[in-house]
């Protein structure tokens, strides 16, 4: 039923203007619609796919990832983004340990993170 609809995260922010800035200015993402009265924002990524972001009170307080974006060259995104002050989080823990860069091998891709400004852990990731 659901194999061919098309899937957008929404993700949670306390300041929807600061947020914005965050994906659209470090990200480089575009915004194409507001949603409930402006309360929501939908941003375009790859292949027609979208990312929401949603006005919300109450912090963020997950602490998986909530989106990952799949890519051809992660060294060359994670750079890129770094360069638009994008900060990797470093991990050292049995089983996940991130390079210089902030970048893991898990042995079938390579990925690395980082958290927009309401502590949304994002991703990218590349398949090997």
């Amino acid at each position: 039923m659901l194999t061919t609809a098309p899937i957008a995260p929404m993700l949670p922010v306390a300041s929807l203007e600061r947020a914005r800035r965050f994906y659209e200015d470090q990200l480089g993402l575009l915004l194409v619609e507001e949603l409930s009265g402006g309360d929501s924002l939908m941003f375009e990524c790859g292949e027609g796919t979208l990312l929401g972001i949603y006005q919300r009170a109450a912090p963020n307080r997950a602490d998986h990832t909530a989106a990952i974006w799949i890519v051809d060259d992660v060294q060359d995104t994670v750079r890129r983004l770094a360069g638009n002050g994008i900060r990797f989080e470093q991990y050292d823990l049995p089983g996940l340990h991130t390079d210089d860069l902030g970048i893991a091998d898990l042995g079938n891709e390579w990925a690395a993170w980082f958290k927009d400004p309401d502590g949304n852990t994002l991703g990218i990731v590349q398949f090997v």
